[in-house]
């Protein structure tokens, strides 16, 4: 610490050394720092406010119905990207900049000098822009702001309509893509179904159950065919003879089993018929007791009838066989049998061979089932793209109606102006900074000079230095006239320091009161 300390103290004499050459450089650089700043051209602001309306009531009455892009990001994206090189060149001529350009070079540092001082501040919450720009002519400044304004307020979004339009575009080029497969993938559907129509149904039933229906009308059919055949079997034996009995004895009274077709059928009518009243009334209703004599008197005719069927039987019973009404009435329901079994021999022959396609058809019905699912499915996601991208058009074809309906509404809140007084530079605060930095080099140069010819104040310092041995040190005594020079010298030298920051301070005075006289 002490060694430091030493070196330190050292530094100081030898800067102390140097005062002279520090306070020539002070005053230098504060002249020409000051000379500098007043040498700065004064420059004028000026700005305009604009207050961008995104807000339209048709936009929550359309929610969900069309496609509504972000009006305030879209506006904010505007703002940023509003300063580019095709606008700043645009801005020139609008503002009449070009007049004064001469070269290429100039046309250039204008267009990155208005790039760097052009501002475009907004309030995201209530979307207010304000756009300011500085020169040295306020008139000019101002044409500057006002072509600005124009460019914002003309530009209105015009790129995001062409993106909705390109969007569009690109839409249609899908949607007609899609058509396309739609198109390729029902004329497949199509031809599929016309090479496979045997397998279909109308009904809309599967392949297996239209076999098993098969098979079940089938064997319904075959157990009709055997009913059949056994009402046949059974009508010959009666009239071949295998059950003679097609009239009872003389001495039998009871018409069981014996059949006279014309009172049979009047019977059977009569019978449903009061089945039918007795449902609705009572034993004594007069309907039912007519209906109950009426089948009574039928039954007592129907006796009548076969009584004298079996006297004629008696007296003559081979011709009453064969003439009987019973006996043709039999031959008749012969016939019918017959042809009722040749009928149902060909429906089971009909049924048969349907079940027997069926079933060899149903060896292949996995694989066509397999394609027509295949089928199916590219053809339901092509129409799934198909239909939504239609509807996205459609939205997208309403919400660029909305937009042009209910746009951005731009409103100038503040038109351009121009500041009556400069904004820049700041002197008042400069000039204090080029003291400091005056003060700095005077420093930094008696520092300097203390380094490059360094002076030794003690016999240690210099036997460091040379490396050699020390004999002794020589003291110099101060007289009286040596004393009275360095207490002048000390008072120069501390009338100089305050004679520059006494010039500051006037100077700083005299700018405070020009700036408040011409306030």
């Amino acid at each position: 610490m002490d060694e430091l300390l030493r070196q330190a103290i050292t530094v100081l004499r030898g800067m102390w050394k140097r005062r002279w050459l520090g306070i020539v450089v002070a005053w230098i650089v504060g002249l020409a720092s000051v000379v500098t700043v007043l040498a700065i051209p004064d420059k004028y602001e000026a700005s305009a406010r604009i207050f961008v309306d995104t807000q339209s009531i048709l936009r929550p009455l359309m929610s969900g119905l069309v496609t509504q892009p972000n009006v305030d990001q879209q506006v904010m994206m505007l703002s940023r990207t509003l300063i580019t090189r095709p606008n700043v060149e645009k801005l020139i001529r609008m503002a009449d900049l070009d007049l004064k350009i001469q070269s290429k070079a100039e046309r250039e540092t204008l267009i990155e000098t208005l790039t760097a001082s052009l501002k475009i501040n907004n309030t995201s919450r209530d979307n207010i822009y304000t756009i300011t720009y500085r020169d040295t002519q306020p008139e000019s400044a101002k044409r500057v702001v006002q072509s600005l304004v124009s460019i914002f307020v003309e530009s209105n979004l015009g790129d995001a309509r062409k993106d909705t339009e390109s969007a569009r575009k690109f839409l249609d080029k899908e949607i007609a893509g899609y058509e396309k497969k739609l198109e390729e993938a029902e004329a497949r559907l199509k031809e599929f179904k016309m090479r496979n129509m045997a397998t279909q149904s109308a009904e809309g039933k599967d392949y297996f159950t239209r076999i098993s229906a098969a098979g079940a009308l089938l064997e319904q059919s075959k157990l009709e065919l055997r009913e059949a055949e056994q009402s046949r079997d059974t009508l010959k034996r009666h009239i071949v003879g295998d059950e003679p009995s097609l009239v009872p004895n003389v001495g039998q009274e009871s018409i069981a089993g014996i059949s006279v077709p014309e009172i049979d059928a009047r019977i059977d009518a009569l019978q449903r018929n009061l089945d039918a009243l007795l449902q609705r009334y009572t034993e004594k209703h007069p309907d039912v007791v007519s209906a109950r004599r009426l089948v009574k008197e039928l039954e007592d005719q129907k006796r009548q009838e076969i009584a004298d069927r079996r006297k004629a039987a008696l007296a003559n019973p081979a011709a009453s066989l064969s003439s009987s009404p019973v006996h043709q009435q039999l031959r008749i329901t012969l016939s019918e049998a017959e042809a009722n079994v040749a009928a149902l021999r060909t429906r089971v022959a009909e049924y048969q061979s349907r079940y027997n396609h069926l079933a060899e058809s149903a060896k292949m019905m996995p694989q066509i089932e397999a394609e027509f699912t295949q089928l199916n499915r590219d053809y339901e996601i092509n129409k799934k793209n198909y239909e939504q991208l239609v509807q996205r058009r459609e939205s997208a074809s309403m919400g660029s109606e909305m937009e042009n309906t209910a746009g951005v509404d731009f409103r100038l809140i503040d038109p351009p102006r121009a500041s009556p007084k400069p904004v820049a530079p700041n002197r008042a605060l400069f000039l204090p900074l080029t003291l400091l930095l005056a003060l700095a080099a005077g420093v930094a140069a008696t520092f300097a000079a203390s380094q490059l010819r360094p002076v030794f104040f003690d016999a240690r310092s210099l036997r460091e230095a040379s490396g050699l041995p020390l004999l002794g040190t020589v003291s110099l005594l101060s007289d009286e006239s040596r004393k009275r020079g360095e207490r002048k010298d000390m008072i120069r030298f501390a009338a100089a320091c305050v004679s520059l920051i006494g010039a500051y301070g006037a100077g700083l005075l005299a700018l405070f009161l020009l700036s408040v006289r011409n306030a």
